[in-house]
């Protein structure tokens, strides 16, 4: 098992006190892919991001238990998360405008990626710069890593950033929003990517994601979060057959070509979700 997470809690200081931003949640993650879906602010990128232990000084995180591969990382010293940290799991981010460089080029980025961990020369670094751009699909390499970051499109960016992410040959890949600024077809083409890379070396994915059909469609499994708890987690073939009401209201707010609908539903929130 590649990420255990019990009880996992969250909680940041206000002037009101102690603010729970994540309350009791707990999902396993094997060589599989699981989607997290949610509406803004339900806890799903930090919960994520406590696996690498990336959540700001002030956050006050607690668990029964928090591991990855057997690691426990409530306890585990700094050398120990470096070494899991873009070595042995992987984050990309959601909008390569933002993540990638602007002063180096794509090629050097994801070569500094691939040096950090594998120790090479160089030359070696570069042409493995050059290969793991191959393996995202990207036909002129040489032009690619010589480019800047605001000289590269939306899904160019990304799959920098996915090689970026890759060049340790990672056994743990969190991807939040990582479609969320692109169009539809370059949307299915980066998902259709990353679901070949994640079978083929053998990973395990997390995917982040508002996109509830490109969820079900993507992933072995889904849990759905409101307000700081998984409300529920279901095979992600299950999920138009969801029963809790919240997973319900989100599905029934897409609109739809083939039940077109004068007016979308708001949805109504029942207080008890939350107890």
């Amino acid at each position: 098992m590649l990420v255990e997470m019990q009880n996992l809690t969250i909680a940041f200081p206000t002037p009101q006190g102690m603010s729970q931003a994540v309350r009791g949640v707990s999902m396993t993650l094997g060589q599989e892919k699981l989607g997290i879906v949610g509406e803004s602010g339900s806890g799903k990128s930090i919960s994520a991001r406590a696996i690498l232990r990336l959540l700001p000084p002030q956050a006050v995180v607690t668990a029964d238990v928090l591991r990855f591969d057997g690691i426990d990382i409530k306890t585990a010293s700094e050398r120990q998360m470096r070494a899991i940290r873009g070595r042995r799991a992987g984050l990309i981010l959601q909008d390569p405008k933002y993540s990638l460089n602007p002063i180096m080029t794509a090629g050097s980025q994801i070569a500094e990626a691939w040096r950090n961990q594998k120790k090479g020369s160089r030359r070696e670094a570069a042409e493995a710069a050059l290969d793991l751009l191959s393996q995202v699909q990207i036909r002129d390499v040489r032009r690619v890593a010589a480019a800047y970051p605001h000289e590269l499109s939306g899904g160019m960016g990304q799959r920098v950033m996915i090689a970026m992410m890759l060049a340790p040959d990672p056994e743990l890949l969190i991807a939040d929003e990582p479609t969320s600024a692109l169009d539809a077809t370059v949307q299915a083409e980066i998902l259709r990517l990353m679901e070949d890379l994640v079978s083929r070396r053998g990973m395990g994915l997390m995917l982040i994601s508002h996109d509830l059909p490109l969820v079900s469609h993507f992933c072995d499994r889904v849990a759905v979060m409101y307000a700081g708890r998984v409300v529920e987690e279901l095979g992600a073939g299950e999920l138009l057959h969801a029963k809790h009401p919240y997973t319900r209201g989100l599905l029934e707010c897409l609109p739809t070509l083939s039940h077109p609908k004068l007016r979308l539903p708001v949805m109504a929130r029942d207080p008890a979700w939350l107890a």
